[in-house]
């Protein structure tokens, strides 16, 4: 269960397949050069492979444990952590004036990855910090900034989301956790909530709990639901004395995978009410909300990559151990490595291309970001936003998927040793499946793409991306190359497939034929998304296609062509699906189908 940080291929991925050169050109950051990205990576990396990534099989093994109301973390993640904020890993996109390194987001999206493959349990406390970092950044007062954001930077004081209740689900606005307006301005905060990550655990200082509640008095539903700032301690600034609030971890849930990260129940007011401080306006909660969510569903999307690159990996390495079977190529007798079995190696290509794909999807999502919060620009700021509105959906659905993928290819691979345990793949299958259900189901991804995001200035931002696209294309197109031409004409067919279902599906948008856009709406992101893996694969291909070393500019290439030629044929099959006119099935059909048993 060796583990290399891919550093090699995140350089890679950032310069020739996502649009990194966009951030030069930008002049923002004109600090930012080859040698300190690389220099930035290796140190992470350092960090990732010796002192995270062998924690991760005993983590699973051992999770964490309740005791007393306190959570402890299974033994090494605390040191961990502490070398985590010694390094001040948690400070590189930060602002500046709060103690952050100003970095871009990009970076910060990259260093991510590398905790997520080396240990997803333990990535997801930083990660739900940087969730609530954005959201006080945006949303708080200057003393909330000053108060909170250093220590959170840091990682000294950890974050989390508080938004699910057992009987709302991803309906949020079904909420029972209420809050009181308090004398000194502050507000009581009581109520139950679930699926609580890393709400309580012994690696932080504090914990700052964002938690979604109704104010006494709010409307019903979405439009009265608030968020509000609940730490778990709770600190006088006169006297400087400390006390714990109202609040404690009354269960951990028991878990398919990712055993190492606390999942809580966790309860607010039990006694007193728990002290909270509002966020943001009144019953505005699900603009802060959304801040929180949108930072978390590309980082999702990074977990998809990084465990991803996990399973990959551990893969090709057994593969290339493992005798069995007899060489098809020369048609001898004698056991060979698996690698060499054609099926066999139709899985590892599909883990690379899939793996590769969706990473430089995530970085472009990360770059569009950047520029769409920091270029000097305001029309190229719109731009970027959205490009970024309309990736950031499909970033963390498509990775994902593809997490889960992967990591189900990897136990394949295995064979039967890949179903036990000991060989460590199942742990990955087990981790990768939360990803596409939290912050968001991929299903309301999908919904979020072609409902809200798809009608985004008129269509602007699907336009942008398919003219972006038509230009790769068009430098394709120019390379007199036999392999070249397959991968140009498989893209150009891919093309019009999405030009075409983004037409009807914008048609039945305009029409309000809400229930079958719905129906297709996940169709709608994976042809997308492929077409957009395909973009990127494509785009790595041609700038590396003069490379002085050949292997790896070949390499480069067939990665292009069999993607193109095994995986981009898809996008037939799901535009027609989307242009069939009465392929959806309405609710009595379906109920009539389902109720047949």
């Amino acid at each position: 269960m060796t583990f290399a940080s891919p550093v090699k291929q995140m350089i890679f991925a950032l310069k020739n397949m996502a649009s990194f050169s966009d951030i030069e050109e930008s002049g923002v950051w004109p600090e930012i050069k080859d040698d300190f990205i690389e220099s930035l990576l290796i140190e992470a990396a350092k960090l990732a492979d010796t002192t995270i990534a062998p924690l991760n099989h005993n983590g699973d093994k051992l999770g964490s444990k309740l005791l007393d109301n306190n959570v402890l973390t299974p033994p090494g993640f605390k040191d961990a952590y502490k070398k985590f904020i010694d390094s001040s890993w948690g400070t590189i996109s930060g602002l500046p004036e709060y103690g952050g390194q100003g970095l871009p987001r990009t970076l910060a999206v990259m260093i991510q990855e590398l905790w997520n493959s080396a240990n997803m349990s333990f990535s997801l406390c930083p990660m739900l910090t940087q969730g609530a970092i954005e959201a006080i950044n945006q949303h708080g007062t200057e003393s909330q900034k000053k108060k909170y954001l250093p220590k959170l930077l840091t990682g000294e004081w950890s974050g989390t989301m508080n938004l699910t209740e057992s009987q709302a689900g991803s309906d949020v606005g079904a909420l029972n956790s209420s809050a009181i307006k308090n004398d000194d301005g502050s507000y009581g905060i009581k109520g139950t909530k679930i699926y609580i990550t890393f709400g309580e655990h012994d690696m932080s200082e504090n914990i700052i709990h964002l938690v979604l509640a109704r104010i006494e008095g709010a409307p019903k539903g979405n439009k009265g639901v608030s968020l509000f700032i609940v730490p778990k301690f709770l600190t006088n600034d006169s006297t400087n004395e400390t006390k714990r609030n109202d609040l404690k971890c009354i269960g951990l849930e028991k878990k398919l995978g990712i055993h190492a990260s606390p999942t809580c129940v966790m309860s607010f007011g039990e006694k007193d009410k728990a002290k909270g401080y509002l966020l943001g306006q009144e019953n505005n909660g699900l603009a802060c909300m959304f801040t929180m969510m949108n930072n978390a569903r590309l980082n999702v999307g990074m977990q998809g990559v990084g465990i991803a690159e996990r399973a990959l990996q551990q893969a090709i390495i057994y593969a290339r151990e493992r005798k069995q079977g007899k060489d098809y190529n020369n048609n001898e007798s004698i056991s060979v490595a698996i690698i060499k079995h054609p099926d066999v190696s139709k899985m590892l290509l599909r883990m690379k291309t899939l793996t590769e794909a969706a990473r430089a999807l995530c970085y472009d999502n990360a770059i569009a970001i950047d520029l769409s919060e920091s270029h000097p620009s305001k029309i190229v700021r719109e731009r970027y936003k959205l490009k970024a509105d309309l990736l950031t959906p499909v970033s963390k659905s498509w990775s994902t998927d593809i997490g889960v993928e992967v990591a189900s290819l990897g136990i394949q691979v295995h064979g039967g040793m890949g179903f036990i345990e000991e060989t460590g793949v199942a742990q990955y299958f087990r981790d990768s499946r939360i990803a596409p259900i939290y912050e968001g189901t991929n299903g309301i991804q999908a919904i979020d793409l072609v409902m809200r995001k798809l009608s985004l200035s008129n269509g602007d931002g699907v336009k942008n991306l398919i003219i972006e696209f038509e230009d790769v294309l068009s430098l394709c197109a120019k390379e007199k190359d036999n392999n070249f031409a397959l991968i140009s004409q498989a893209f150009s067919e891919a093309i019009e497939n999405l030009k075409l279902a983004t037409y009807q599906l914008s048609k039945r948008i305009k029409a309000n034929e809400n229930y079958s856009v719905l129906f297709l709406a996940s169709n709608y992101l994976e042809l997308l998304a492929i077409v957009s893996g395909a973009y990127y694969l494509i785009r790595g291909a041609i700038s590396s296609k003069d490379d002085e070393n050949k292997g790896f500019a070949q390499s480069k290439k067939d990665m292009a062509v069999f993607f193109s030629s095994q995986i981009l044929t898809n996008t037939a099959g799901l535009s027609r699906t989307i242009c069939l006119e009465n392929s959806e099935l309405d609710s009595k059909r379906i109920n009539n189908i389902l109720g047949d048993f």
